[in-house]
């Protein structure tokens, strides 16, 4: 069955820094109308380093919405027309100080697509060079290193919420045993 629902009209409600705000007048596939809010975002990268010993290097940030300190991987949105993989790059340096030799991609996740545009391309960074960090200005975090098995048990036991850490991590785990 095809249940494409087909735009109306839509309004603009926010333009924000980071994210805009859509209100979508649709018609279902039954020819009822409703709302979609939709959010646009520009999307991102989610790069997940390992070293020869099975070591990943996290990040530990305080998140503002939740009001903790969360374990995550690094990661970061796209820049205007920048390449995924240049981010990649970007990004881990930036946070990380860590430069990879060979960056894998693990292909793409869409974080909430339930209201979301945002897409997040994950990759995995390996053949690690180390440096220093260069946070942006209002960006604070500590770089935390830990096994992968760790990590896999700290994601079983609910220890990691961040969606996209989570599906880095699993799908590493798989790609470093197969």
């Amino acid at each position: 069955m095809d249940y494409t629902e087909k735009r109306l009209r839509s309004i603009n409600r926010y333009e924000g820094l980071i994210i805009n705000v859509q209100v979508d007048q649709i018609q279902l596939h039954s020819g009822n109308t409703t709302i979609r809010e939709v959010v646009e975002h520009p999307g991102g990268v989610t790069v997940i380093p390992v070293d020869d010993e099975g070591y990943v290097y996290c990040v530990r940030q305080y998140r503002y919405p939740f009001a903790e300190h969360l374990l995550e991987v690094p990661a970061g949105k796209l820049e205007d027309c920048e390449d995924h993989r240049d981010c990649a790059a970007r990004e881990l340096a930036e946070e990380t100080g860590i430069m990879a030799g060979e960056l894998t991609y693990m292909g793409e996740i869409y974080t909430s697509p339930g209201f979301s545009k945002e897409i997040l391309h994950l990759y995995l960074a390996t053949d690690l060079t180390f440096g220093e960090a260069h946070l942006d200005e209002n960006e604070f975090m500590d770089v935390v290193k830990i096994h992968i098995d760790e990590l896999i048990k700290m994601v079983m036991a609910g220890e990691i919420k961040d969606a996209k850490s989570i599906v880095a991590i699993l799908k590493t785990k798989e790609i470093l045993e197969a």
